[in-house]
């Protein structure tokens, strides 16, 4: 895989911005994703559950995250037991709601990177259409 690619991927993904032309951003607000680039007209989710893979990246992220936060906090100062939990819990259910946004962007992006298709199905009746 190409370097320059994959460093074109990942910077478009973590600026929120198309996979395709980096021309757009993907979202219209916090939480509303537009349905396709309104510069290239690519869209950016494929099929219903497309956006599953984004999941287990913020889960991933989440819960590695937390894990080394919990063994470089106890390494360093020690806390309680109960302090831990109480600061990486409250950190794996505020986190996620800030990451969903950098997850999704990178999970289409990375997407984007192994198939860059034009995401669009052949209709009926079209050449290629089952």
């Amino acid at each position: 895989m190409d370097r320059k690619r994959l460093a074109r991927a990942v910077r478009r993904g973590l600026g929120l911005r198309c996979p395709r032309c980096g021309g757009a951003s993907l979202f219209t607000n916090l939480v509303r994703m537009r349905a396709r680039c309104p510069v290239c007209g690519l869209p950016f989710e494929r099929e219903p559950g497309y956006f599953i893979g984004a999941i287990y990246i913020n889960y991933g992220l989440t819960v590695g995250l937390a894990v080394a936060g919990y063994f470089l906090l106890e390494t360093w100062l020690a806390p309680s037991t109960g302090w831990q939990v109480t600061i990486w819990g409250a950190f794996a259910v505020l986190f996620p709601l800030w990451s969903f946004r950098y997850s999704k962007a990178i999970w289409l992006a990375l997407d984007h990177l192994v198939d860059p298709t034009e995401g669009e199905r052949p209709g009926p009746g079209s050449a290629g259409a089952p």
